[in-house]
């Protein structure tokens, strides 16, 4: 897919998403606030409704999602303390079965396990993030323990296309949030990823990858004249 023929969506595009998912999400005590552009349009949303009183509190699935949540004055608390009812989050590729490719960002790890704690996740994305298979975007991240970056270096090679070790904007090797570096494979459209994250899950060392299967509920496109909501097939 050529990355300068698709147009970005604005931020006028993410915020209808966003407002959309604050109505969706209106009863929950407990949301879990994901990363990313689109998802700070919803904690932006959200920060909002609580000066105006609302009670909910956030888990947050990054450091600076934690940050901004602070800065607005929603109240946090760790997955000890609740469950979320709900996570929002954003996501780096949609295909038609609404599996997601997340992590471009960094936060893969704590936006899965927030994920998996909540009832249901709702994904707001632009139009540019829908693709006909995963891995049309041509990356796919995935988070390793310092010990094991050569042998995963290695074994994602041959699993899952050249892997690069991510940088920081300043060129300096990118840490996420639990300390681990970052790996990004050069993928192509990928056949079957239910498979290869199975074998990229089996390379010891590996935290996570940035591949997630069947657990988006809804996902909802921003667009100029509104915003297109799509839900995942009955299983």
């Amino acid at each position: 897919m050529s990355q300068q023929s698709v147009r970005v969506a604005t931020q006028a595009e993410l915020t209808r998403a966003a407002e959309r998912a604050l109505a969706i999400t209106d009863g929950a005590g407990v949301i879990g606030l994901g990363s990313g552009r689109a998802a700070t349009a919803f904690i932006h949303a959200l920060g909002a409704q609580v000066k105006e009183g609302r009670a909910v509190r956030g888990v947050p699935t990054s450091e600076a999602t934690a940050a901004l949540a602070r800065a607005l004055g929603i109240p946090l608390v760790g997955l000890d303390g609740a469950s979320p009812e709900v996570t929002v989050d954003g996501a780096d590729e949609v295909d038609p079965r609404l599996d997601l490719i997340k992590g471009w960002g960094g936060a893969l790890v704590r936006e899965r396990i927030v994920a998996a704690a909540s009832e249901r996740q709702i994904i707001l994305v632009g139009p540019e993030k829908l693709v006909p298979a995963l891995g049309a975007r041509g990356r796919l991240p995935v988070e390793v323990v310092p010990f094991a970056l050569p042998l995963a270096m290695r074994r994602l090679q041959s699993i899952a296309g050249a892997p690069a070790r991510r940088l920081s904007a300043e060129g300096r090797p990118f840490v996420s949030d639990n300390g681990n570096p970052i790996l990004d494979c050069a993928v192509e459209p990928i056949q079957d990823p239910k498979d290869l994250e199975r074998e990229i899950m089996a390379i010891p060392g590996v935290v996570g990858t940035g591949l997630f299967l069947a657990t988006a509920a809804v996902v909802l496109v921003g667009e100029p004249d509104g915003v297109r909501e799509l839900h995942r097939a009955p299983s």
